[in-house]
Parts: C-alpha cells; sequence; structure tokens
C-alpha cells in the first residue's frame, strides 16, 4: 500500500479546512488535504458573518474571495406581521467588517480550494477517510481515493473539518446531545427571472411565520437565490411529503414574500434535513482536533456555521502548527474553552430567538439605539468580544429586556 506522509492532515476542503490549509501554508507547515466530494459540489452555508472577514485575510484567502464577485451582504432584514428590524453592519457596536457575502457553495468552496491548490497545497478529492489509528505521536490514516484505490497516510496532527461527515466524532464516538434540538429545514434555489434592483433584490431577508418558524431569502449575484424554511419537526408534519408539494404549501404559508416567487420554478427538488443542530462531548484529543461543523452545529437562523467553522479552522491550525514544532499547547483553555465562549453565545441567541424573547427586541417599535447596535455586532459575528454588554451578559440580558418590554405593554 503507497504512503503519503505530512505534518498535518486536513480532512475537508469548505471553508474551515481552507481557512486551515491556508495559514499553514503562510507560515510554511507541510500540510495535506483530503476531501471525499469532488468540487464544484452543493453545500448549505450560505450566508456569510463580517467576523470571519478577519480569517481569510490571515488565511491570504480574502482577495481570491474578492476577485470572484460574489453579492456582497451589508446586514440582514427580519419581517413578521408587518414588522420590521433591519440590521445594518456599518451601524454595530465595537470594531470589525461592515460587510462580507452571500454565496451559492458551489461555487464559493471551489473559489478557496483553487486559490489553496495554486498555492501549492495538495487536495485528494474524491478521497475517503475509511479508518484512522492514533499511535503515539503519528497517526495513520487510511484512505480510498476515488472508491477503489487504497493509500496510507502518516500525520502528526489531523484537524478534522469534514463537516457533516463527522470523520472523528463518528469513529472516536464523541457525538453528543445537541444544545438546540427538534428543528428541521427544507430548502431549495431558484433562478429569479423578475428580480426586483436595489434592496429586494439584495438584502438577506427572514420572514417570520412565528417563533419557532421562519423563511429565508438569499439573493446570489449570478441570478440565482436560496429559499428556505426553519422549523420543529412538528411543524413539517403538516404538510405533504413529497418534499416538492410540501414546499409549495408551506410558500403559500408566507404573507410578504406569497407572490413573489410563485412562478419561479426550484433548480432542484427541495432538499429537507431533519433534527440539524449537532454536537460532540468534545473537540480535541492527543493528535487532533475537531473545526467547524464536524464539532458543533446550532441552526442556521444566525448564519453561525461558516463564523464558527473560520474561526476554529484558523484557531486549530494555529496551535496544530506549536504542536507539531514540540511546543506545548493547552487546547483545554486555547482552542476548547475559547471556541466554547463564542458558542455559547450564539446559542443563547438561537434559544432565546425559538422563546420569542429575542424577538421581542428586534421588533420592537423604538428600538434603543446603543442596544440595537449592541445586538448588530452579535450578528455580525464578533461574539467573543466582551465588551459588549450582550457578549459579556449573552445569559440574561435578552430574558431581561424582553421582560421590560412586556411590562411596557401592560402600562400601555
Amino acid at each position: 500500500m503507497e504512503q503519503l506522509n505530512t505534518k498535518i492532515l486536513i480532512i475537508g476542503a469548505g471553508p474551515s479546512g481552507m481557512v486551515a490549509a491556508g495559514y499553514l501554508h503562510k507560515c510554511g507547515v507541510d500540510c495535506l488535504v483530503v476531501e471525499k466530494s469532488t468540487f464544484p459540489r452543493f453545500s448549505i452555508g450560505e450566508s456569510l458573518l463580517p467576523s470571519s472577514m478577519e480569517n481569510f485575510k490571515e488565511a491570504e484567502l480574502l482577495e481570491a474571495i474578492k476577485s470572484a464577485g460574489f453579492q456582497k451582504k451589508y446586514g440582514a432584514r427580519f419581517l413578521k406581521n408587518g414588522k420590521i428590524g433591519e440590521f445594518d453592519f456599518s451601524q454595530k457596536y465595537g470594531e470589525g467588517w461592515d460587510w462580507t457575502w452571500q454565496v451559492p457553495r458551489a461555487d464559493f468552496d471551489l473559489v478557496l480550494a483553487n486559490e489553496i491548490q495554486r498555492k501549492g497545497i495538495e487536495i485528494l478529492f474524491n478521497t475517503e477517510v475509511t479508518k484512522v489509528i492514533f499511535n503515539g505521536k503519528k497517526s495513520t490514516i487510511d484512505i480510498i481515493i476515488n472508491s477503489q484505490e487504497k493509500k496510507e497516510i502518516k500525520a502528526d496532527f489531523i484537524i478534522d473539518a469534514s463537516g457533516n461527515g463527522r470523520v472523528l466524532a463518528n469513529q472516536l464516538k464523541l457525538n453528543a446531545a445537541p444544545k438546540i434540538t427538534g428543528n428541521s429545514s427544507i430548502f431549495t434555489h431558484i433562478k429569479e427571472k423578475n428580480r426586483p434592483k436595489g434592496k429586494e433584490g439584495e438584502l438577506i431577508t427572514f420572514e417570520v411565520l412565528n417563533n419557532k418558524t421562519w423563511f429565508w431569502y438569499f439573493p446570489f449575484s449570478n441570478g440565482n437565490s436560496s429559499l428556505g424554511f426553519v422549523s420543529t419537526n412538528n411543524w413539517f408534519k403538516g404538510f405533504s411529503n413529497d418534499n416538492s408539494i410540501a414546499f409549495s404549501e408551506m410558500m403559500n404559508c408566507l404573507k410578504y414574500y406569497q407572490k413573489r416567487f410563485e412562478d419561479e420554478v426550484p433548480l432542484f427538488t427541495p432538499v429537507k434535513l431533519t433534527n440539524i443542530s449537532r454536537n460532540v462531548n468534545k473537540i480535541y484529543g492527543k493528535g487532533f482536533a475537531l473545526t467547524g461543523n464536524s464539532g458543533e452545529f446550532l441552526d442556521p437562523v444566525f448564519s453561525s456555521g461558516v463564523a464558527i467553522a473560520t474561526e476554529s479552522g484558523l484557531k486549530a491550525a494555529k496551535l496544530a502548527r506549536l504542536d507539531v514544532e514540540g511546543l506545548e499547547v493547552d487546547w483545554e483553555k486555547e482552542y476548547a474553552q475559547y471556541m466554547q465562549e463564542g458558542i455559547s453565545v450564539f446559542s443563547s441567541y438561537v434559544k432565546e430567538w425559538y422563546t420569542g424573547n429575542l424577538q421581542k427586541l428586534f421588533f420592537h417599535d423604538m428600538p434603543r439605539t446603543e442596544i440595537k447596535e449592541q445586538i448588530c455586532a452579535v450578528l455580525a459575528g464578533y461574539v467573543w468580544n466582551k465588551s459588549n454588554p450582550f457578549v459579556k451578559s449573552h445569559k440574561r440580558i435578552i430574558k431581561n429586556i424582553a421582560r421590560l418590554i412586556d411590562q411596557e405593554e401592560i402600562n400601555i
């Protein structure tokens, strides 16, 4: 059996893996990427957050993305029963990027992978990891290329950025109960023939049907748009078992967007994902680290997926570099605790969205400017900035302000 050798093996060529590879290449660290799919390939997670921009920049990927001409994202709009909650990233609390992109992931991931290969990093596509053996300092990884050619890789460290493939989580039995439970999603793309000009055809928008159910509209620069619903598993039971019929029935539940897309034909049969949240009981071990969705996925509502993926990919690469150089790394403090701090903030926002408390803040008739700016910073992905009260006190501040809003309504 042919054997390959590398300092750091990266499993997965999505944003997390490519950020890790870009950083390691910049630092002169030998790495190899294996990817189960061939590119381009469809993936969900199409809305980025401004906080990821610095990660792309540090991994020397930002200029390649800029040149691709993706739709710029300057904020997000939420609609519910005639009320509007709109957030402009340029009006957020604190420093940071004021914009990012909304992207068809097949094209976006291909741009990242092409740039990584242009730098000279090898990506083995159509390559499945079948077994990992941790034996002291160097791991042995069995792979199959093109479903037939077997090879072996020796690596000092593994960064598992396999996303929903969850290679190490499955092999090492690390899967745990998710923080958010009972939600499913259904989505498709359309070619928007009559897209409006300006904000209506550019701005990411979420139409909220009720506290538990919402619809997304993500317009892309190529003329296509992503449409999807997220709700409880029970809500989905009220529609047809045929995904195409069910999606059409759900579209009729909308108010703002009900007629907008009635003449558009889906580019593919709507895809349904059940119980979309994922979790693990640990995101690192001797000789490995899990990044992005290979570790934890919360919920699509605030587009935290790629933000967490790029942050964890970059952080894991920085620490893995030190690890393979023989330096002492406190993975618990510098990686697990660090990542959990940010994920915990996003988790609080997701949970309070579905209780309805956060929606009360979003749709308040006269929101206080400083509160809106602080919430906007979280929506932009700056969930590690503890100078922001909505980060530092995330476990209680949303509930407290929602309670005050309820008291206002009682006093009216």
